[in-house]
């Protein structure tokens, strides 16, 4: 009798250890031809979050355990990309050319039937569409495609068998917003296509999109399309707010996002607008709305950091420094080498296509300021790798002024003084050093010029 309960207290051990330890993982490996790298970049697809680097062996192969969210993940090995489906418990062989690794990959395992429908959607998808733009198509053709696309996808999904319940449901709801995400941005984008500025779609077009319902976060969370949905949904509604409340578009914005119901929905909204205050003309208001509305400790922590760093490089302050910066006519230049006039700092990089679009208005800015009290320095944030593309570019566009190169990029205490986050990026001091504006108009807007001209410049 002992004996017979020792095992079954041996048993009930065993299924108790089970239940306390459960699969929170899922594994991936295979092997990849004409490898040439050694690593794999692993990130989800959504909001990239997450990033994980797969290691590779000389022979292609690869194996890795991944604890991540459920949901999309794109891999990148090679300049290739392809994209797979990732939930705890999965166990994934991917096999490929890594020539052409999304359209030779080969996936088996478990988890391999959702992939597997995952692509064929997409494909059946695509020859739905056909090879023309379908935002060109008149507006009958339009809908009737996505009504085709609609049932073909749903009949598709149907049909593939394996896969689990719940991502059967999840698909057949991501199939219906990506309908709806299509039709609400048909007006928009058959206007940009068609180059018709003025087209509107019927007043029954969108009737569809009536009933959805914008706090979801389990479908925000599962759909690429529903996030798209809600979001253009709190973009719309901080229109409104900008336009009844007559005030800027970032306090707008955080103001139509602190309404959205489900937490979850809100911190991710609310992350889109981070940069947002390095640019804003009302920092103590962007900050209080922020903090108040977000619940994300990490998003607060790093809004708070900016807001003490912007308070010192607020209109009047004296300005943070630079030192010894290269000076592209030759030596270095430092910041008090400048004192005694105005300074119009334009800050910007040879990548950066807004800044290149800004050069010709800064050029005839700087002709018409010629020999005034104000000095226009740009500063590149390059990498030193590019510092010879710096001095080409310089030189083939003849930009004038004072050209210097910073001694770290983004990395540069200047540029972390600032906090600049984004470029380009234009400030304008006083002769003294002291700070007018951190947010000075860009060359292009005539708001410079009116700004030049109270000054006395």
């Amino acid at each position: 009798m002992k004996k017979i309960l020792f095992i079954i207290g041996i048993a009930i051990l065993t299924v108790s250890c089970k239940k306390e330890n459960p699969v929170d993982y899922a594994l991936i490996s295979g092997k990849f031809l004409n490898n040439k790298d050694k690593k794999i970049i692993l990130l989800s697809f959504n909001d990239r979050s997450f990033k994980d680097t797969i290691q590779v062996s000389s022979d292609g192969s690869f194996k890795d355990t991944i604890r991540g969210k459920k949901g999309l993940y794109q891999m990148i090995y090679n300049k290739m990309r392809t994209n797979i489906h990732l939930e705890k418990g999965y166990d994934l062989t991917l096999n490929a050319d890594s020539k052409a690794l999304d359209s030779t990959v080969a996936i088996s395992g478990n988890g391999a039937e959702e992939n597997n429908f995952l692509r064929a959607r997409t494909k059946k998808a695509k020859e739905i569409d056909g090879a023309e733009k379908i935002y060109t198509l008149k507006q009958d053709v339009f809908k009737d495609k996505m009504n085709t696309s609609i049932s073909s996808l749903t009949e598709l999904l149907g049909n593939t068998k394996g896969i689990s319940e719940s991502f059967r449901i999840a698909q057949q709801k991501d199939i219906k917003y990506t309908y709806l995400n299509r039709m609400a941005n048909f007006e928009s984008n058959h206007a940009y296509y068609t180059k018709n500025k003025d087209f509107k779609v019927p007043s029954d077009f969108l009737n569809d999109l009536e009933n959805i319902d914008y706090d979801n976060e389990e479908d925000y969370i599962n759909s690429r399309a529903y996030k798209s949905l809600v979001s253009n949904y709190y973009k719309n509604k901080a229109a409104e707010i900008k336009t009844s409340e007559n005030i800027s578009e970032d306090i707008a914005a955080l103001k139509a996002f602190s309404t959205a119901k489900t937490q979850t929905i809100k911190n991710d909204l609310l992350s889109s607008t981070i940069a947002s205050i390095t640019r804003t003309e009302h920092l103590d208001e962007y900050y209080n709305l922020f903090m108040a509305a977000s619940t994300d400790k990490k998003q607060k922590e790093t809004i708070a950091e900016s807001y003490r760093n912007l308070k010192k490089v607020q209109a009047g302050n004296p300005s943070p420094k630079f030192e010894n910066y290269v000076n592209y006519a030759g030596g270095t230049t430092s910041l008090d080498d400048l004192k005694g006039k105005y300074v119009y700092i334009d800050v910007w990089a040879t990548w950066c296509r807004p800044c290149i679009g800004e050069i010709p208005a800064l050029k005839e800015i700087e002709k018409k300021y010629h020999g005034k009290n104000i000095e226009f320095v740009s500063i590149s944030v390059d990498r030193q790798s590019s510092y010879e593309k710096w001095k080409k570019m310089v030189k083939d566009k003849e930009l004038g002024g004072v050209q210097l190169f910073a001694d770290n990029d983004f990395k540069s205490k200047f540029m972390k003084d600032y906090v600049i986050n984004g470029i380009p990026k234009f400030i304008l001091l006083d002769p003294k050093g002291n700070i007018v504006n951190a947010n000075a108009p860009r060359p292009s807007d005539s708001k410079l010029i009116t700004l030049f001209n109270e000054l006395g410049i």
